[in-house]
C-alpha cells in the first residue's frame, strides 16, 4: 500500500532558515525611483507577498519615537469580506527570541544573571548525558553557540490551543541528549537553547515568561496587540491561516515554545518593540552593544569577510545585515517562521529606525527584504543614501586545477541537505544533491585561478576549506539579485566534508531493509500540527543516501545512527540522533523523544455489526488503523474530551478531520488510514453505515 509514504529519514518538520546552492538568481532589474515612501513601501509589501505566496501581509515603519507608516497586502481571508486593519495580529515566530534576549539582558543588569555563568547555576535540574553540558553558559544560549543540537518541539506546534507540554519536558528531553560539539565552538542555529534561557528568566525572575515579559517590556512601553498562546486575546484577530490552495482556514497556529518562536503581535507593536531597541527604554546602551556585537566570531566561521544572510549577536540573526553595511550603517536583523506564519524585523539604531513586516503564509527572507526598502527609502527622505549594489564575484579566469583539489571530492553533509561532489582532473566539478535528485538536478562547476569552482552563469562561487578543526567544509558564495526588494547575499559554510563510514554486512543490511518504510507518530497530541505536515511527507521524492549514513547522522550499529556533523551558521542545527526499536516484532524509531511506528503495523480497522470503538490506552500512544474493507463506508464518531481523529486517502492527503474542520463523520477512503489520539482514556464511539 502506498499510503502517506512518510520517509522516516525525514521525520521532524524543519524551521530552515538554510540557504541552497540551488536558490535561482532572478535575472537583475533597473528600479524606478518610488514616488514617496508609502509607495515603496507598497511596492516592496507586494514583492515580498508575491514571491513568497502570502495569504496577508502586513508592515510598520518606526521612527523617532512612534510608528510613522503601515500598510497591508493581499487579502485577510479567503471566506469573508474583512479589510485589514493594522490591528491583526500574526505569529512573529522566532522574532520571539529578542524578546527573550532582552529578558535576559534585564536579569543582566539588575546583577541576577552573569552571561558567563553556567547555565546549571541558575537551572539546577539541567543535566545532559554529556559532561560537557556543565560548560554552557548563558550567553551560548542567546549566540546559539551552546553544542545542543536542535529543536525539541514535539508537542509544542499545536493547531488551536495552549500546552506547556514543551516547556515542561524539555529538561527531561536534554538529559538523554548528547552534545554535537564542545560549548562556544561554533554557533549554529538553536532552538531549545531560547527555552533553556526562557527556563532561566524564570527561574531568577520567579515569574511566568510571559508575565515577566509583559510587566518588564510590553507595559513599558504600551504595548497592547502583543501575546503568546493562552493569552487575553481574540483569537479572531489572528490572520488566517491556509494549507496550499484550500479555501478553509486553519486553527490557530499556537507555537508553544515562547521564549523560542511563539509570540503573536502587529506589526505596530513588533516594529515599536525593535524601535525600543534604538535607545534605552528598555536597556542600557552597554547591554544593546552587547546584543549588536559580533558573537559569530568567537568561534569557527568562514573568514572571507563577504556578507551573508547570518552573523549572530545575541538573540539577532545578523548585525551586520546587507545591504547597509556596504554603506557604514549597523542594521540588526531577526527573521522567525513557524510554519505558517512569517515575520522580519529590521533595526537601524543610529538612525532610530525600525521596519517590520508580518505574514500569514510567505517567507520570513522576502519579509526582511522588505523591510529593507522601507528603511532604505526612510533614509533617503533624510538624505541619507544606502549602496544597493549587487556584489559580484572577484575577477578570476578559468585556469588548470592543481591534484590536491582532487582530493576534496567525496560526501558533504548538512542536516537538511547532503551533496555528492565529483571532481575531475580537468577541473570539472559536479554537484548532486542526494536528498532532492529530481527536484534539483546536479549542477556543473569549472576551476578558477583563485582556487574557486564556479558556473557557467558567474553566478555561484564555491571553494574547499580546511578549518582550524581539522574538517573541509564547501563554502559558498553568491548574489542572488531580487526584483523590487534588492538582494540577497550567501557567504557560508553549506556542508562538511563526512567522514567514510563502512559498515559490516550486517549492519548495512538492517538500514537497507527499513530505508524505504513508512512510519507514523505515535506521541504527538491530537491537535499536532505533525499530523498535517505527513500529507506534505508523503509528496516528497525518496532521498538517495550518503553510504554509512542516514541522512547526515553516521550509522553506528544495527539499532543506532548519532548526529555528529559541526557546520556553523545553519547547516548543522537540528541534528537528530536515531534509535531503532523491536517492539514485539514491530519497528519503532525514536528520534530525540519523537516515537514513531512502521505504518504496516497498522491493524485494520474493524467495524463489528455497525458500532465500534477505539480507546486511548494508559501509554497515551495515537491509534493508528488501515481502512481496508470499510473503504466507501461512512463512519461517524463521538469524539471525546481533549482528543480528535484524522483521515488520510491513498495518497496521504487528509479527507476529514475533527481538529482542522470540526468533522464528526467521513467516507473512509480506498487503501485509507485514521488515526485516533487524545489523553489516556479517552474512548472514540464509532458508527459505521453504508
Amino acid at each position: 500500500m502506498n499510503t502517506l509514504r512518510t520517509r522516516w529519514k525525514a521525520l521532524v518538520p524543519a524551521f530552515l532558515l538554510a540557504l541552497s546552492l540551488a536558490v535561482p538568481a532572478a535575472a537583475a532589474e533597473t528600479q524606478a525611483a518610488a514616488a514617496d515612501l508609502q509607495t515603496t513601501a507598497d511596492t516592496a509589501a507586494a514583492y515580498a507577498a508575491q514571491y513568497g505566496g502570502a495569504q496577508s501581509l502586513q508592515y510598520a515603519l518606526w521612527q523617532d519615537g512612534e510608528i510613522v507608516l503601515t500598510g497591508e497586502a493581499g487579502t485577510f481571508s479567503r471566506s469573508e469580506n474583512r479589510l485589514m486593519t493594522g490591528d491583526e495580529l500574526y505569529g512573529i515566530g522566532s522574532v520571539s527570541k529578542i524578546y527573550t534576549t532582552v529578558a535576559v539582558m534585564q536579569l543582566v543588569e539588575d546583577g541576577k544573571i552573569s552571561l558567563d555563568a553556567p547555565v546549571t547555576r541558575y537551572l539546577k535540574d539541567f543535566t545532559m548525558a554529556d559532561q560537557r553540558y556543565k560548560d554552557i553558559t548563558v550567553r551560548m544560549l542567546l549566540n546559539h553557540s551552546s553544542g545542543i543540537k536542535g529543536t525539541g518541539l514535539s508537542g509544542a506546534m499545536l493547531f488551536g490551543g495552549a500546552s506547556t507540554q514543551a516547556h515542561d519536558t524539555l529538561l527531561e528531553k536534554l538529559s538523554t541528549q548528547t552534545l554535537a560539539a564542545d560549548p562556544g565552538a561554533f554557533s549554529v542555529y538553536c532552538n531549545d537553547g531560547f527555552t533553556l534561557a526562557e527556563l532561566v528568566v524564570e527561574a531568577v525572575s520567579g515569574m511566568d515568561f510571559m508575565d515577566y515579559v509583559e510587566e518588564n517590556i510590553l507595559a513599558p512601553l504600551d504595548l497592547d496587540r502583543t501575546f503568546a498562546p493562552g493569552g487575553d486575546f481574540d483569537t479572531a484577530d489572528l490572520a488566517p491561516i491556509y494549507r496550499g490552495e484550500d479555501p478553509r482556514a486553519l486553527p490557530q497556529d499556537a507555537l508553544n515554545a515562547i521564549g523560542a518562536g511563539g509570540i503573536y503581535a502587529t506589526a505596530s507593536d513588533l516594529a515599536a518593540f525593535g524601535g525600543a531597541l534604538t535607545g534605552t527604554e528598555l536597556l542600557r546602551e552597554t547591554s544593546l552593544d552587547a546584543m549588536a556585537a559580533p558573537e559569530y566570531a568567537r568561534g569557527i566561521w568562514p573568514d572571507a569577510g563577504e556578507p551573508d544572510s547570518l552573523a549572530y549577536g545575541l538573540g539577532w540573526d545578523n548585525m551586520e545585515w546587507y545591504p547597509f553595511c556596504q554603506s557604514d550603517i549597523q542594521a540588526l536583523v531577526k527573521g522567525g517562521d513557524t510554519l505558517y506564519y512569517h515575520a522580519g524585523l529590521v533595526v537601524l539604531p543610529e538612525y532610530d529606525m525600525a521596519a517590520a513586516v508580518v505574514s500569514s503564509g510567505g517567507v520570513s527572507t522576502y519579509n526582511q527584504l522588505a523591510a529593507n526598502q522601507i528603511l532604505i527609502a526612510a533614509l533617503a527622505e533624510e538624505g541619507v543614501t544606502v549602496d544597493q549594489t549587487v556584489e559580484t564575484l572577484p575577477a578570476a579566469e578559468p585556469a588548470a586545477m592543481p591534484a590536491e583539489q582532487l582530493a576534496n571530492a567525496g560526501y558533504y553533509g548538512s542536516t537538511s541537505v547532503q551533496y555528492q561532489v565529483e571532481i575531475s582532473a580537468d577541473g570539472t566539478m559536479t554537484l548532486s544533491y542526494l536528498n532532492y535528485p529530481t527536484t534539483m538536478p546536479a549542477q556543473t562547476f569549472t576551476y578558477y585561478s583563485d582556487g574557486s569552482f564556479r558556473d557557467a552563469a558567474g553566478m555561484s562561487y564555491i571553494s574547499f576549506v580546511k578549518e582550524s578543526n581539522g574538517q573541509t567544509y564547501l563554502y559558498q558564495r553568491a548574489v542572488s539579485p531580487l526584483p523590487g526588494l534588492g538582494a540577497l547575499p550567501t557567504s557560508n559554510y553549506a556542508a562538511v566534508l563526512l567522514p567514510e563510514n563502512p559498515l559490516s554486512p550486517e549492519v548495512s543490511a538492517a538500514w537497507e531493509s527499513i530505508s524505504t518504510v513508512s512510519i507514523l507518530p505515535m506521541n504527538e497530541p491530537y491537535n499536532s500540527q505533525m499530523y498535517l505536515a505527513l500529507a506534505d511527507s508523503a509528496a516528497t521524492e525518496t532521498p538517495e543516501s550518503v553510504p554509512g549514513y542516514i541522512g547526515a547522522a553516521r550509522i553506528v550499529d544495527e539499532t543506532t545512527a548519532v548526529s555528529e556533523i559541526q557546520v556553523p551558521g545553519v547547516g548543522s542545527r537540528d541534528g537528530v540522533d536515531y534509535t531503532l526499536e523491536d517492539r514485539d516484532g514491530v519497528l519503532w524509531i525514536d528520534a530525540k523523544g519523537s516515537l514513531y511506528m512502521d505504518a504496516a503495523a497498522a491493524p485494520t480497522l474493524f467495524t463489528g455489526s455497525g458500532w465500534a470503538y477505539s480507546t486511548i490506552r494508559d501509554d497515551g500512544y495515537a491509534r493508528w488503523y488501515r481502512v481496508g474493507d470499510a473503504a466507501g463506508r461512512s463512519m461517524t464518531v463521538q469524539v471525546p474530551e481533549d482528543a480528535g481523529f484524522w483521515v488520510y486517502d491513498g495518497s496521504g492527503q487528509v479527507t476529514a478531520s475533527s481538529v482542522l474542520w470540526g468533522d464528526t463523520s467521513a467516507t473512509l477512503p480506498a487503501d485509507g488510514l485514521i488515526v485516533f489520539a487524545g489523553d489516556p482514556g479517552a474512548r472514540f464511539h464509532l458508527r459505521f453505515q453504508g
